[in-house]
Order: C-alpha cells, then structure tokens, then sequence
C-alpha cells in the first residue's frame, strides 16, 4: 500500500510541528512520508499500571493522525519486562508483577487505548513473543553491542551515579530491550514523551547495528498536569483519566491553571490553528479564562465520551461546582455506625483510592460533612449525612452495619 502525496503534503505541517517536541532526524521522517511506503509506528507501554491519563494523550493522537494517513501502529505490550520489576526494589514504578496481573493491566489499558487510536489499524504484540525464548547467550549478545559509558550518559542513571546511589544492572538492561523490540518489529518510527529519547535513540543505533534501517524518533511534549507544576502522573495526583466519567473529567479541566490552557488546547484538542490564534488574542487581552477552560473542557469530554456527554458535564459543573448544590445521583456509602473511620467510608465508596489518599485529603481540609470541615478521622454522622470530598466527590451516608462490612 502507498500513500496518496497530495494528502502528505496537505498535513505535513500538522503532523510534523503541532504537538512535537523533537524529531530525530526530521529531514529522514519527511523524506520517509514522501516516499508514500507504509510505515511502522512502535509505541510500547509498561503494564505495570492499567490506566492512561492525558499526557498519554498527547503521542496517542499523533499516532491517531499517521493512521489516518494510512500507516500502521505497532503497540508493543511489556508483559516480560513487567513481570521481571526491580528487584532491587529502587524502582517503585517497575512492581514485580504476575502474569495475571499482567494481562489484566494490559486489558484495560488497551482499552483506553482504542479509545484514542484505530484498533483496525493497530498490530498488538508481546514481548513474551519473543522473549520467553530468550537464552543466556541472546542477553549477552545483547548487552555486549553497549558500554557502561554509554548507559551511563542517560541523565537519570548518570545523576545517581554520581550521587553514589544504586543503580540495578537490571535497570542498564530495559533500554537495550526496548531498543531490540524496535529491531524485532522493524519499526519505522518510536512515538512517546521527551524522556524517552536516550531509549529511542539505542533503538536506532541496534537496528543500524543490525543491518535495519534506523528508526525515526518522534517526541511529543510532556503535558503539565492539573497541579501546574509537573508532568502529569498517576502517583502525583494529578492526572485527568481518559476513563474518568464526563463529570469528573470535566471538573478536572476546569481546575488546570489559566496559564496551561493553550497549552492543553494544542496537545489534546483538533481545534484549527486560526482558532488557536484568536485564543492567544483575547488571553493576551481581558478575556475571562473560565470560558475558555469550558470550550476546553468540553472538546476533551466530547472526543473521549460523547457531546451530549459534555453538555451534561457542563450542566453539572455550574450545579454542583458554581452553585454550590448537590447532584441528584450521589452515591451511597455505608457506615458501621454513627462514629465510622472516616478514612474507611471514603474508600468504601470509591472518594479515595486508598487510606493514605484519605489522610492526605482529610488534613488538607478537602473533606466535609454536612457543610462542616473534617478535621479528625471518627467522627459522627447521621443517616442521610452528605460527605464531600474537593468540588467533585460527594457521598450519602447510610448506616447499615452489615453492608459497611462487605464494603
């Protein structure tokens, strides 16, 4: 199959500029869509965590954008790797994990992933594919095309070194995997953050050592996420999910800093450059960013959910959030009594991922009962008592002593 010229040429300065960090080699990317060929694009995940936020966003439109034009995405799952972790026990975002856990992880993010990208243009595969047969000999005929230098020239690894903080040999060894799962699929181009470039770029000197031609690296830019001061992350708190319901999803937009809106427009929305400008403009002037932030909020609501779903996020932000009134459909938490953990309610009806979330949340003011501060963790409530967590997480209590146990 090949690729129609005119429609290159048409969106080479979307594809290429808008939503791009840094492309490596960017004369050899444009020469390879010129050449209409279909190519590979690799994007591999960790499946140590099921979920994708936004930020994830940002690469899996790009791919999204090649697939329209008619080439292919190769999703490269890292079941063998995940399963492997640190043993060490440095890296807390490498859990060993089971092969259940896995597949289970690996299931939901794909379909989170299918909701960005063209499942019908999009070759999953397994590392286990190709590394569950793997032997001693094949590790160190890897390991043996790189230095110590050379891994050590990655900025993390290379800060702890100096710090004379352990680094894990298996650590040095997932570069030069991900780098061989380029040389196995044969990828064209590797998609993903700014921080993956050192990976990347062992990817194309091992396919080049290897006789193949050397990937394209194609970076995108790391989105700020709601906090306003970092990367957006699952473990800092400040993520927006793409499976997060329309209301929840919505609230979020809507507590980004004012100076991240055009950054967000551009990374996560299709709005027209034109657009784009004109929004510049009246930021720049007297315009109020709270009606941008809802234009914004309701464009990633309507590409991940639907548009009647960001009608109705919208409807029950200005109700609950600007109004100050409860949703009619709060949800039911149950207590063992009229003096519960508070901690424990909170998680019991899903306000909180886990107890420790609750004791940051309840010292930092964020909760309330029946319009009253909580500022200890047992505390009375009454059946009917409406607990709020932030602007967007509301519960009911019901005192039922035997529900709150199976909860």
């Amino acid at each position: 199959m090949t690729i129609d010229r005119a429609l290159i040429e048409r969106d080479v300065s979307r594809l290429l500029k808008r939503g791009v960090a840094e492309i490596i080699v960017e004369e050899e990317m444009l020469e390879l869509l010129r050449s209409g060929r279909k190519l590979r694009l690799k994007e591999g995940f960790d499946p140590s965590f099921p979920d994708i936020h936004l930020g994830h966003m940002v690469a899996l439109r790009k791919l999204r954008q090649f697939q329209e034009m008619g080439h292919q995405v190769v999703l490269i799952v890292g079941d063998w790797t995940a399963q492997i972790g640190d043993p060490s026990g440095v890296s807390v975002t490498r859990p060993m994990l089971t092969a259940e856990q896995v597949r289970s992880n690996a299931e939901t993010y794909m379909q989170q992933f299918f909701k960005v990208v063209d499942r019908g243009m999009t070759e999953v595969r397994w590392q286990s594919e190709w590394y569950g047969k793997f032997t001693l000999a094949d590790v160190i005929q890897l390991t043996s095309k790189f230095t110590v230098a050379q891994m050590l020239a990655r900025e993390d690894f290379s800060a702890r070194y100096s710090a004379g903080r352990p680094i894990a040999i298996t650590e040095l060894l997932y570069p030069l995997l991900q780098a061989y799962d380029s040389v196995v699929v044969k990828s064209d181009v590797e998609f993903g953050g700014t921080d993956q470039k050192f990976n990347f770029l062992l990817g194309r000197e091992l396919q080049t050592m290897l006789g193949q031609r050397p990937q394209q690296c194609f970076m995108t830019p790391l989105l700020v996420g709601t906090d306003g001061k970092h990367k957006m992350s699952k473990s800092l708190g400040n993520y927006i999910g793409v499976a997060e319901p329309p209301d929840v999803m919505y609230g979020k937009v809507m507590s980004i800093p004012d100076e991240l809106v055009m950054q967000y427009f551009e990374l996560v929305t299709d709005l027209p450059e034109e657009e784009l400008e004109e929004f510049r403009q009246q930021l720049a002037g007297e315009a109020n960013p709270m009606n941008m932030k809802k234009r914004l909020a309701r464009e990633i609501v309507a590409q991940l959910h639907s548009k009647a779903d960001a009608v109705e996020a919208e409807a029950h932000f200005a109700r609950v959030v600007q109004r100050g009134e409860a949703p009619a459909d709060i949800p039911v938490a149950y207590a063992p009594s009229d003096t519960p953990d508070i901690r424990r309610l909170l998680k019991s009806c899903g306000m909180v991922g886990s107890i420790s979330e609750a004791v940051r949340l309840i010292n930092q003011g964020a909760v309330e009962i029946d319009g009253q501060k909580v500022i200890g963790y047992q505390l009375p409530v009454k059946e009917g008592s409406i607990v709020r967590v932030g602007k967007l997480r509301w519960c009911r209590v019901k005192i039922d002593p035997e529900k709150a146990e199976k909860a």
